[in-house]
């Protein structure tokens, strides 16, 4: 299914996923004020300065919540992804496992912590500090 907006791509998941996709968009709205928000490649995107910092997506029996950055934030939590990019990552499979004040952590670190995503394709791959 093609969504157009993220209160589309949340109302359209399972009635066990919807309440962690809502409580996930309220947070990082909350957190991320000035980011643009909108569905890229079919998930939830927030950006700061086109560049992409968290979303989330559904993956088969959960939500996966990715911060691009998030393999130096330091947490326990976020699961780096293959070594390639920055990306960290946490699933959820119940709305009672969203800690928010981990997840306001995570988001603070978000603004602080990036990796510029927005210029890969002009620099073949390579990804720069931005912050």
């Amino acid at each position: 299914m093609k969504y157009t907006t993220i209160e589309d791509f949340n109302e359209n998941q399972s009635e066990i996923e919807k309440p962690i996709c809502i409580i996930l968009m309220q947070e990082i709205n909350g957190g991320l004020a000035k980011a643009e928000s909108k569905i890229w490649h079919g998930h939830p995107v927030w950006f700061l300065d086109d560049n992409p910092i968290v979303g989330y997506n559904k993956l088969k029996g959960c939500i996966r919540l990715m911060f691009w950055s998030g393999a130096d934030f330091e947490e326990p939590k976020l699961e780096p992804g293959t070594g390639k990019f920055k990306d960290a990552s946490i699933r959820y499979t119940e709305e009672s496992q969203i800690n928010k004040t981990e997840l306001r952590r995570w988001l603070k670190k978000s603004k602080q912590i990036q990796w510029d995503y927005k210029n890969i394709y002009k620099r073949k791959g390579k990804l720069v500090r931005l912050v």
